[in-house]
């Protein structure tokens, strides 16, 4: 099966998820958790960067594959943390994926940011 994420590419997510990741993320696991994220990101910036995408410049496009990196590989590694040498290191990489999700979530809300980047 193919990636069909827009945003990020697999190997940039399974970066962010460590070496120690379920070997049972399958690529097909990994397209529904983009799309999932991809939706979270239109729908809380009321903007469909999706469909924009191809429109916009390199720095948006950077911040876009950023966030859903950051959304998949927390749930991958939250779907399964027994390869992590233990729980509280799988949920500080988890809160440090959430922590960027949450900053950068918070740029793509901001109306005036948003505009700047659309016109960028």
């Amino acid at each position: 099966m193919v990636h069909t994420g827009i945003f990020a590419t697999s190997s940039e997510i399974l970066t962010k998820a460590g070496a120690k990741y379920s070997t049972a993320v399958t690529e097909a696991k990994i397209n529904e958790l983009c799309l999932q994220a991809e939706s979270v990101i239109n729908t809380a910036s009321r903007y469909n960067w999706s469909d924009a995408y191809a429109g916009l410049n390199a720095d948006v496009k950077y911040l876009l594959s950023s966030l859903e990196s950051d959304y998949v590989a927390a749930h991958i590694i939250a779907s399964d943390m027994s390869g992590y040498s233990s729980r509280s290191e799988a949920e500080t990489m988890i809160d440090v994926l959430w922590a960027r999700f949450d900053r950068n979530i918070g740029y793509l809300k901001d109306k005036e940011v948003q505009t700047f980047m659309v016109n960028a």
